[in-house]
């Protein structure tokens, strides 16, 4: 039986009164110590994810190859037929092999999206492209509901972003300022996704979306500052309401979100959210032709900020006791002196002395790097243990 399927049913049974509070922490601590023996090695999970990609890609192939060859109808058959039959197959194992059931649902909930498009192009319908992540998004949500997995809540997670930052392409038309509170609001929501787990609240669903954080945040950190440096930035800004209405959401949603995974401990992504608009701000193209002090904080302001951001993601992860913080803060760290060598310092020199001082910052500030980073890693160990 699975995991979340026993516990859901312990939380029923200790509830009706069947059993008492005590011997429901018997059965879990019991569970607990047997989980590792009943679990799967990570080769057999490793197989089984890449069998899932595999056959999905082999599939989407299949249909590509001989999709002309099939009349409008036939098409729009295949497309459900496919969506049904990894979501049959996936009940049918189950019981027997949860870990592929889980699989194969997360397959044709992908497949649903191809679905979606796929019909859209078949029938040649109204373009409009956010409503066929909408109505993917909600297939994702779904399933969630009904199996609870963490392979949906993942696709949930993903795809809901996606939705929304489509409205908002499509809402915005041309304007290119929409790409800058666009940015931000990915780079906000990354940090509330990286630090959805807490001590005390360890769950699949939130690992899950601690790896997406994790993913995405340097990406969308790099995203904002090249969407703040965009040529004619001024003139193409979205309309007043419109540009009110896109901060609002991409700023509060996040912070909505932290709430509901953090509660109380969520004061620490406001702060995180005044640094995601100090982020925005270095590059600010009235900087251009501003004072001095506008022009150092354009040349020098991502660095600083940047270098702000990963000491305080240190400290994050020390307080919360997560490793991945820690590693995450350090690689940033890392690559914003690398950054700002090669754009301020290396031009500056000779080819010879900027490749010397180039290996020299990866020679003596990579040892220096990683050794504080296992120095914090132990301390945090030593902390918790």
């Amino acid at each position: 039986m699975a995991a979340n399927k026993w516990e859901r049913r312990l939380v029923r049974w200790t509830r009706d009164g069947v059993i008492d509070a005590m011997t429901a922490e018997r059965i879990r601590a019991y569970e607990a110590r047997h989980e590792d023996n009943q679990g799967l090695r990570w080769p057999v999970l490793l197989a089984i994810s890449l069998g899932g990609l595999l056959l999905g890609a082999g599939v989407l192939l299949f249909v590509a190859a001989h999709w002309e060859k099939f009349s409008p109808g036939a098409r729009f058959g295949l497309v459900l037929s496919l969506v049904a039959l990894f979501h049959i197959a996936a009940a049918f194992a189950s019981e027997r092999f949860p870990v592929l059931s889980a699989t194969l649902h997360a397959v044709g909930t992908i497949s649903v999206g191809a679905g979606v498009f796929l019909a859209g192009q078949i029938f040649n319908l109204q373009e409009h492209w956010p409503g066929g992540l909408l109505l993917w998004t909600l297939a994702a949500w779904a399933a969630y509901a009904l199996l609870h997995t963490w392979p949906q809540a993942t696709l949930a997670a993903v795809l809901t972003p996606m939705w929304l930052s489509g409205e908002w392409l499509v809402a915005t038309g041309s304007s290119i300022g929409k790409n800058k509170i666009l940015a931000q609001g990915l780079l906000l929501l990354a940090i509330t996704y990286l630090t959805a787990l807490l001590p005390d609240r360890k769950t699949r669903v939130r690992e899950a979306l601690v790896w997406i954080g994790a993913l995405a945040l340097i990406p969308t950190v790099l995203l904002v500052i090249v969407a703040g440096i965009e040529s004619d930035w001024r003139k193409f800004w979205p309309p007043g309401l419109t540009q009110a209405s896109g901060w609002l959401a991409a700023l509060s949603l996040p912070l909505a979100l932290a709430w509901i995974l953090r509660r109380g401990a969520s004061w620490m992504n406001l702060i995180a959210a005044l640094w995601v608009v100090a982020l925005g701000t270095t590059t600010l193209p009235s900087m251009r032709n501003a004072t001095a002090l506008g022009y150092v904080w354009r040349e020098l302001g991502p660095y600083a900020v940047c270098l702000l951001g990963a000491v305080g993601l240190i400290a994050w992860g020390l307080q919360e006791a997560r490793k991945e913080r820690i590693n995450l803060g350090v690689a940033g760290f890392a690559l914003t002196l690398v950054f700002f060598y090669f754009a301020n310092v290396m031009d500056k020199l000779g080819r010879s002395l900027s490749l010397i001082g180039l290996g020299l910052l990866f020679l003596l500030g990579g040892w220096l790097l990683e050794r504080t980073r296992r120095r914090l890693v132990a301390r945090l160990e030593r902390n918790s243990s």
